[in-house]
């Protein structure tokens, strides 16, 4: 991550520097967020956070040094973009979600028409697109009119940000109104997904995954819950599986039915902190494959 990102940047800017001085339009964009030190952004992936931010620090520095020279700038998605990284990550359907690389692309060319005084900034690429006047932005979409997956580092969409703070403040509330409906909607909630669940199995999906997993659920009809796809025609239930475990959830009861339902993304899940994972994410991420089978009955 480090040599990549951070390393990558500030050297690759290094050996390009002594040409770009002699350019009368010379730009550096590096492909980063705007600095937010919001402990969300890296509670879940520090490294990656922390490499990211480097390439940002080098354009407030750049910015600065080779003011009137060279113009230094961030530029950073609004929503996810549809890539192989998105793919791995994301599994499939995800593409619905995002953009095309176009408008990265797009929002590139309008900032290299700027002016070298143009520096120093972080810029969000719907944002300039507005400012030249674009309004229409279906034509970006992979699925236009279906809703976007927010990208990492903003905070336009503060679901996570919302819900901490409203857990805080009703915590107190909740006990003294002892709110019994609710903890039993849920309860019936996780009970049937693990019913659907059994009911989806087969050898195939079984052969097709070959991973026990572990669900540690928080709340309501939480405890340790298990989905065996090793064993022969598959099994789950209430308890520790009887091998050990390959990979290990950890969430809320919640989120555990909204990410089976396909109402939560586990990547987004995992990235702001919903879901906590230990053991091979390999087979993690197989089994998104498995609640996409899921979800329209779900």
């Amino acid at each position: 991550m480090m040599n990549v990102n951070t390393r990558g940047t500030y050297l690759t800017s290094k050996a390009c520097i002594p040409y770009l001085k002699k350019s009368k339009i010379a730009h550096i964009l590096n492909l980063s967020p705007p600095l937010n030190l919001n402990p969300m952004w890296f509670k879940q992936h520090c490294a990656y956070t922390i490499a990211k931010y480097g390439m940002s620090l080098c354009v407030l520095g750049m910015a600065e040094e080779f003011k009137g020279e060279i113009a230094v700038n961030a530029l950073w998605p609004k929503t996810a973009i549809h890539t192989a990284a998105m793919d791995m990550l994301g599994g499939s359907g995800i593409e619905s979600q995002c953009r095309k690389v176009d408008i990265i692309a797009d929002a590139a060319y309008s900032i290299f028409k700027k002016p070298k005084s143009f520096t120093g900034n972080f810029i969000i690429d719907e944002n300039i697109l507005r400012e030249e006047g674009i309004k229409n932005f279906d034509i970006y979409a992979i699925k236009p009119g279906h809703p976007l997956l927010p990208d990492f580092f903003l905070d336009e969409h503060p679901d996570i940000i919302t819900k901490k703070v409203e857990s805080r403040d009703v915590i107190p509330e909740l006990k003294e109104e002892k709110p019994q409906p609710p903890p039993k909607q849920r309860s019936g909630a996780v009970e049937e997904t693990f019913r659907i669940v059994k009911d989806s199995l087969s050898d195939d999906v079984v052969k097709a995954t070959q991973a026990v997993y572990q669900f540690e659920l928080s709340g309501e009809d939480g405890g340790t819950w298990f989905l065996d796809l090793k064993s022969k025609g598959g099994n789950v239930g209430y308890g520790e599986p009887s091998s050990q475990a390959d990979v290990v959830m950890s969430m809320s009861t919640d989120d555990f039915v909204k990410m089976f339902s396909g109402k939560l993304k586990p990547t987004m899940a995992f990235m702001s902190g919903k879901l906590k994972i230990k053991g091979n994410m390999a087979l993690a991420i197989k089994l998104e494959k498995l609640m996409n089978q899921m979800n329209a009955r779900l």
